[in-house]
This record gives structure tokens, C-alpha cells and sequence, in this order.
């Protein structure tokens, strides 16, 4: 109100070049008594005076102005009647435009000048972090935004990056150019760089790298529709992981084969609570099968798996159920109840050093439960059987990966059996990155720990691929095969694992050897330097989707199998594991062992 009556009288100043003529200070008076009645109605109903001046925004602008030209409108009205009617004004029409004008900028000045004050003072004594800004959209000035509200950390933002707007400025901060990343990071000592634009893969990698080079952490913004309450927080600005890194162009699938082949099926999902069996399971659910079965062993994370279809993703049309693929009689309860059409089995033991030391258990799960579960396939008629294997079944080193090339000859050679009616799949990939028990999660968790990462060699590579982009594959896969197929999917180029660790620390603020080490500690029992895709006698196979390949492995006639997987089985039961691992062995005569137990036996 103070504002109001000193807008009145810098008014009438203005209007009469500062000397107000004596006639006039009476009608002054009076309207100082009127503006000031009418402004107080203005602000009690639009509520000015609610504003935190802290957080001031376009909002409080506009209530601003809505007050005040209500009562000018009032005071021009006024104006108009008494001119009319008596023959004289309350106060110049020129003073009430000049007041309307200078009261929007006196109030506004005053909050963003408190504003000012305030954020001055309390990052008067705080640390200085230097922010740089990827692209200029809506989502660039929001981050900008929440930055300065973070009452934390003093953020200076730098500026912003983009290339058609070079030389000007967003609020104050200068607009740069792509070429000017690396020359900014290094010179003004930038501490985050912030993406805040959709940009393609590739150019986030490049960023990523250049982050990486000048150790600068690297941050992104997330999406609109995940900002809290349509606002975005410094909280929810993360920073850039390892998964951004690898990752690559999105996959284009055929969504609407998928859709006819899944819509308003019984679709059982085995392995279900595991990182792959959960992913598939949840792009399913986009198809709209009539009914989703997930059964896995694992009550805990099925019960949490629970939780997120029913508590967070509303779905209804599922059911949990907890079993062991390898008990029979329960899964021929399951086939009876269910009546699935589509099996997805993505049940497995995986972990390559803990098989080693258990082959029974690695043939109990990756081999009896295949027989088990595409037995039952054949006879309930399922329409599809989708298995999903490794890289590892490829010439494969260890008891795991030689397991999983056994599940994959049996699902082929059941392909052929008489009586069959079942299309069998097989979809083969690599390591996906954040799986349970991967190697990403336990880098981050040494070096939350302080050290030292370990790496078993310093050559030794491997293919990665996101999960939900291998469980789309998968999807697609499934639509395609007419049955004996082993799909390879597209895994992009190999990774360094101790290139890996490097990128992590980095990413993490720290420096490799000197906050971290890096440790190398001998390649494990069943362990090679470099996976493969393709066996030595395949032959890969183009199809229609450019991610994805056929081998063309040798396959073995069902009879064969069946006398050798019984021989194992009884192998199994006499608790022999070396007699387990010979048998594979004959099943799978490009198995032979490295850095194990078992070389003896390749000899």
C-alpha cells in the first residue's frame, strides 16, 4: 500500500514535470484516499500479498497485473462519470495511465529486487558451482530454474549451448556454440555439464566423452511428465550413468506383429521376478494379452513384482504363481489351469563361477527345466515357445554356457518330433547391462565402497545391450521364427571391461588409481577374454529386422538327445559332477573348458 500512495504522487509529479499546480493538490489528496480504498479491494481479492517473493514468477506477474488494472479500470470509470455528470475529474486521465504504470513496475521491481538481495546474501559465503547448459528449450530454462532454487548448492550457470542462437541471451546468460563446449568446460572451470535437449544417441555419447575427458560430471534432465507436480526439482536432474553411455539408437520394432501374435493371449512368462523375465513381462502388458501368467521360484522379488503390476502399473489381467520349473507335476498343474499359448522362458541359473562349482544344479535348472517346460509345451499345444539363451552357449568355456547350448539343441530337436505342434525359438544375446549380479552394479557398488575395482583381466571384453532393448528383440524374435531357429541379435561393438571401470569412476567425480584403484585379479574358473555370437561352423543368416541375425548351428535328431540327456540326468542324481560335466561334453563337443577343474577332461 505503500507502493500505491508513493505511484499516486510520482504520478502527479510526472504529469506536471515535477510542480504540481495548487489546484490540484486538493483533488490530490482526495485521490490518494480513493486509490488507496480501491487498490486494497484489488489486492484482498486477487491476492497479491500471497506471493513468496523468494520464488517470484510469471505467476505473481500476472496477479499483479490483474489487481491493478481492475482498479484503474475502476478509477477511469470514476473519471468518466464525474466528468459527465458535475463536470470535473477526480484526478487527470493522463495521472491515472501513468500510475497504472509506474505501480505494475514498482511492485514487481520491488519483489524481484528482494529476490536479488536475498540469493546475493545467502550464496555470499557458499562454494561456486559452475553449470553449463545443453540447448535452450523449455526444459533448459527449467533447469536453469530449479538450479537457483536448490537452496543447497550455488549454482552460476555459464550459459547455454545452441547453435542457432549464438551471441544472444536467456535471462541473462549467454548463448554458445557446440565448438565451444570443450574451450568452456576447460576455461571457466565448469563442475556439471546439463543436457537438456533431445538429441540422438550418438551426440549424447560424444558429450558424455567430452565430460569424461575434461572431468566434468555429466547430467540430464528428466522428462516433463516425471517432474514433480509439473515442476521441475535440482534433485531430479541426475547424473548420466554408465547405461547412457552404451547405449544406442532405439530399436524400431514391428509393434503391430507383436500385437496380433500377443493380443488376447494367455502368455506364460517363467523367470519372471529375474531382470529379463520382469522386463518382458512388463512389455507385454502393452499388448494386452488376456492373461499374463509370472511364475518364478524366487518369492521375494515375485512379490515385489506383484507390488509394481498391481500397486503401481494398475494392471489386472495377471496372476503370480511360485514354482520350480523343474517340478513336473507343478508345472502340469500350471499348463492344465492356464492353457497358455505363448511360453516365454527366461528361468536359468547364469552366474558362470558359481556353475562351475555346481554343474548338477546348472543342468538341473538350464536343462531339466527346458525338457520340463517345452515337454509341456508339446503337449498342451502351445503356440509359441520362446527360449532365451546366451553368447555364452557359443563355443563355450564353462558348465554354464555349455547348459544353455544343451537347453537350446533340445528345444530344436523337439521341433521335429511327430507329434509336435509348438513353434520353439531361441534367442541368443549378450550381457545386459544393470542385471542382477552384472558387472555395472558391482562396480558401483566398490566404488561407493572406496575401491578397488576389480577386473579379472586387462583385454577381457564383452557385448552389452540395455534390458529392456534385449527384451524387445526378444518380442520381435518371437514373432518371426517358424520353429528350430536361433535368433543373434545385433550387439554392437565389444567393451573393455577395464575401459568400463575407467568410465565409471570418472563418471562418478573421481580419478582412476587415485581415489579408486583398479584391481587385476586372474580370470575366473569357466571365464574367456572374448564372447561370441556366431560358433565356428554357423552361419549367419540376415532376416528382415537388421538387428536381428539366424545361426545356423548344427542340431541333433531328438532320439540322440534323449538317450544322452537321460544319461546325464542319471549323472545328476548320482551327485557326479565330473561324469555331468563329460556328458555335456559329448553333447556339446565344442565345449572345452578354460581355467577349470574340468580341462582334464578335454584331454
Amino acid at each position: 500500500m505503500l507502493i500505491v500512495m508513493l505511484s499516486v504522487v510520482m504520478a502527479y509529479l510526472l504529469r506536471f514535470n515535477f510542480h504540481i499546480p495548487a489546484n490540484e493538490l486538493p483533488l490530490l489528496y482526495i485521490a490518494l484516499g480513493v486509490v488507496f480504498v480501491l487498490r486494497l479491494g484489488s489486492f484482498l481479492i486477487a491476492k497479491t500479498y500471497t506471493g513468496v517473493v523468494f520464488h517470484t514468477s510469471i505467476a505473481d506477474a500476472k496477479r499483479i497485473f490483474f489487481a491493478v488494472s481492475c482498479g484503474t479500470l475502476v478509477l477511469a470509470t470514476i473519471n468518466f462519470v464525474l466528468g459527465h455528470l458535475v463536470g470535473y475529474y477526480l484526478m487527470p486521465n493522463s495521472v491515472v495511465g501513468i500510475d497504472f504504470f509506474v505501480t505494475i513496475f514498482a511492485m514487481t521491481a520491488l519483489r524481484i529486487f528482494i529476490k536479488i538481495l536475498y540469493l546475493e546474501i545467502r550464496n555470499y559465503n557458499k562454494d561456486k558451482k559452475n553449470v553449463l547448459i545443453y540447448g535452450t528449450s523449455s526444459d533448459a530454462i527449467m533447469a536453469k530454474k530449479a538450479l537457483e532454487r536448490d537452496l543447497n548448492t550455488h549454482y552460476h550457470i555459464i550459459g547455454f549451448i545452441n547453435d542457432a542462437l549464438v551471441g544472444q541471451k536467456i535471462e541473462g546468460s549467454p548463448i554458445f556454440s557446440n565448438s565451444d563446449i570443450a574451450r568452456l568446460l576447460q576455461v571457466n572451470e565448469v563442475q556439471t555439464l546439463i543436457i537438456a535437449h533431445k538429441i540422438s544417441t550418438s551426440r549424447k555419447q560424444q558429450l558424455i566423452e567430452i565430460g569424461i575427458k575434461h572431468n566434468v560430471l555429466v547430467s540430464t534432465v528428466p522428462p516433463a511428465e516425471k517432474w514433480v507436480n509439473g515442476e521441475l526439482s535440482a534433485k531430479q536432474i541426475r547424473e548420466i550413468k554408465i547405461d547412457d553411455l552404451l547405449e544406442r539408437a532405439p530399436i524400431l520394432l514391428d509393434t503391430e506383429l507383436i500385437a496380433a501374435q500377443v493380443s488376447n493371449q494367455v502368455v506364460l512368462v517363467t523367470g519372471a521376478a529375474g531382470s529379463i523375465g520382469s522386463e518382458i513381462a512388463r512389455q507385454l502388458i502393452k499388448f494386452h494379452p488376456r492373461k499374463l501368467i509370472l511364475l518364478d521360484q524366487a518369492e521375494t522379488p515375485l512379490y515385489e513384482l506383484d507390488l509394481e503390476f498391481g500397486e503401481q502399473l494398475h494392471v489386472k489381467n495377471y496372476e503370480i504363481v511360485v514354482a520350480d520349473v523343474r517340478n513336473k507335476d507343478r508345472m502340469t498343474r500350471v499348463f492344465e489351469a492356464f492353457k497358455p499359448t505363448i511360453v516365454y522362458h527366461a528361468a536359468a541359473y547364469k552366474h558362470v563361477p558359481m556353475i562351475e562349482e555346481n554343474p548338477q544344479e546348472a543342468v538341473n535348472v538350464n536343462v531339466m527345466g527346458v525338457m520340463v517346460v517345452s515337454q509341456l509345451a508339446v503337449k498342451y499345444k502351445v503356440n509359441r515357445f520362446v527360449m532365451v539363451s546366451t553368447d555364452k552357449a557359443v563355443n563355450p568355456t564353462n558348465v554354464m554356457g555349455a547348459s544353455k547350448r544343451v537347453a537350446e539343441l533340445y528345444v530344436q530337436s523337439l521341433q521335429n518330433t511327430p507329434e509336435n505342434q509348438t513353434r520353439f525359438i531361441t534367442t541368443r544375446f549378450g550381457n545386459v547391462l544393470g542385471s542382477n549380479g552384472s558387472v555395472i552394479p558391482h562396480f558401483k557398488k566398490q566404488i561407493a565402497q572406496g575401491g578397488p575395482i576389480t577386473v579379472t583381466h586387462p583385454e577381457i571384453t564383452r557385448y552389452f545391450m540395455t534390458i529392456p532393448e534385449a527384451c524387445e528383440l526378444v518380442l520381435q524374435a518371437g514373432t518371426m521364427g517358424q520353429g528350430g531357429e536361433i535368433y543373434v541379435f545385433d550387439m554392437g561393438q565389444p567393451v573393455k571391461i577395464i575401459d568400463l571401470a575407467i568410465k565409471m569412476i570418472k563418471l562418478s567425480g573421481l580419478e582412476p588409481e587415485k581415489d579408486i584403484a583398479i584391481k587385476i585379479t586372474g580370470l575366473r574358473p569357466g571365464e574367456k577374454l572374448y564372447e561370441e555370437l556366431l560358433g565356428d561352423k554357423s552361419k549367419n543368416l540376415p532376416t528382415h529386422h537388421e538387428k536381428i541375425m539366424i545361426a545356423k548351428d548344427p542340431t541333433i535328431p531328438y532320439e540322440h538327445m534323449q538317450q544322452k540327456t537321460r544319461q546325464i540326468l542319471r549323472a545328476v542324481l548320482q551327485q557326479n559332477n565330473v561324469e555331468v560335466v563329460r556328458i555335456i561334453k559329448q553333447i556339446v563337443p565344442e565345449f572345452i573348458s578354460n581355467n577349470s577343474q574340468y580341462e582334464r577332461l578335454d584331454k
